[in-house]
């Protein structure tokens, strides 16, 4: 499902700088999720969500310990949530999703990134509408009918529902995410999740040329360099020409 797997981030680079990156996000993010929402993963499932997709992505152990220990001590940071929403390469559409102790510095960081590329960051919700808030599952399964009845006999809200080459993309609202992935947990016990996550999905892609995929390729990896930013999404569909 081309429109599934466009709106996932490109994988980071082995290197020892990339993983100090995600590690470094992974860190934030938990640390949070857990200052605000209580350690306990069984009682806080925001936090065992985003534990789980960390050990997906080969966090270590110690890292995630340190940040839920911090949450813990009740010494840290004061994080907050601060989005950003612009317009790139072909007026494509891109949201930026920060955590940060210090807006001005991060709002500077994303600005200089935006203008390196001759982009322009849009006022608060200029561009979120239209994208939609969702959790996404993909996995391998050759039956949809029975998918389908599967997410039904849980009442989940099913947005969409495709099979594509033997994976089965199910996509739900993003508050449903526990919901859908118990669904189908319970209904397949030996059930891999190639994809299993809460993004955000573009109602309309922008087609952009090669020449402009360029400065957006560079523009994604400046934002990604930036210390605060946790997530970037977008709407862009690559020109094969």
């Amino acid at each position: 499902m081309g429109r599934t797997f466009e709106n996932r981030k490109a994988k980071m680079a082995k290197t020892g700088a990339a993983k100090t990156k995600l590690y470094s996000k992974y860190g934030k993010e938990i640390y949070v999720c857990a200052k605000n929402g209580g350690t306990d993963p069984n009682a806080n499932l925001s936090l065992r969500r985003l534990i789980e997709k960390a050990k997906k992505d080969q966090v270590p152990g110690n890292i995630i310990d340190k940040a839920i220990d911090k949450a813990n001590s009740g010494v840290g940071e004061d994080y907050v949530t601060v989005r950003y929403e612009g317009f790139g390469p072909g007026n494509c559409m891109i949201i930026v999703d920060c955590l940060t102790d210090n807006n001005n510095r991060t709002f500077g960081d994303v600005r200089t990134c935006f203008n390196k590329a001759k982009a322009k960051i849009g006022a608060q919700g200029s561009v979120a509408h239209m994208f939609d808030h969702r959790a996404i599952f993909a996995f391998k399964h050759d039956d949809e009918d029975e998918v389908f009845e599967a997410l039904m006999e849980h009442d989940v809200d099913v947005a969409d529902l495709e099979n594509e080459d033997g994976i089965i993309t199910v996509i739900a609202p993003q508050q449903e995410f526990f919901k859908t992935k118990t669904a189908l947990s319970e209904a397949f016990s030996d059930i891999h999740f190639e994809l299993e996550e809460i993004t955000f999905i573009p109602q309309t892609h922008t087609e952009i040329t090669a020449e402009e995929t360029e400065v957006f390729d560079k523009l994604v990896d400046m934002l990604n360099d930036c210390d605060d930013v946790q997530e970037v999404y977008h709407n862009v569909s690559f020109s094969e020409s």
